[in-house]
């Protein structure tokens, strides 16, 4: 496994009118985040915010190229973000549903303290597989078939790389102490935003192995 200290390139917030940060995604122009009441978007160059939904968003936020997905409690929400209505909804797996993401035709949800990574159909709700981990998940996301999600335990946060079959760690990258990440969502490119919970913040991680930034694009998945 390799392991290194992540690189924060950037960070935006606190945001007016939202006291942290849960669940984050990216549809290729803007950044959205839940902040528990709303769905929030800004644009990631000037990091002004942009558009916000009233819409429950408790935890994990994804995005398929088109419609938003939000969980909210124990179920996630498919939302036009065009109107800002809810579309259908389906159940969340059990035992406290954190992060989310858009890949391959399905969502991939984590859960938080069961530290598994669930795959599950977008239309029923049905667990398809399912990967453990050994660190809370917080955060997942896809980027060039790397499977990567965040962990939040205490004072810790990390950045993991995970081999999707086996759940192995391949790499990690550690957040300095007491900065918390509650939601991960790749740019499809060099750069992980990254939720800071109640501190209010996205903060901007590198991707190793990359060096130019894409702000502007389609949507990664």
């Amino acid at each position: 496994m390799k392991t290194a200290v992540a690189e924060i390139i950037r960070e935006y917030g606190p945001f007016p009118g939202a006291d942290r940060v849960n669940g984050v995604t990216f549809d290729g122009q803007n950044v959205w985040f839940a902040s528990g009441d709303k769905l929030n978007a800004f644009d990631p160059v000037s990091g002004k915010t942009v558009r916000a939904i009233d819409v429950a968003g408790h935890a994990g936020t994804a995005f398929d190229g088109r419609h938003l997905f939000q969980i909210a409690e124990d179920r996630i929400q498919k939302i036009d973000p065009d109107t800002g209505r809810v579309l259908s909804t389906i159940p969340a797996p059990n035992g406290g549903s954190a992060g989310l993401a858009w890949a391959e035709g399905s969502l991939w949800v984590g859960q938080h303290r069961a530290r598994k990574i669930h795959q599950i159909d977008p239309q029923t709700g049905a667990i398809l597989r399912t990967i453990e981990s050994n660190r809370f998940v917080t955060g997942v996301t896809w980027v060039d078939g790397e499977l990567w999600h965040a962990t939040w335990e205490g004072d810790a946060s990390e950045l993991r790389q995970i081999d999707p079959q086996t759940g192995d760690v391949l790499e990690s990258l550690a957040l300095p102490p007491g900065i918390g990440v509650s939601g991960l969502e790749s740019d499809g490119g060099d750069r992980f935003f990254c939720g800071g919970g109640n501190s209010g913040k996205v903060r901007v991680v590198r991707r190793p192995g990359r060096s130019a930034t894409r702000t502007r694009g389609p949507g990664p998945k």
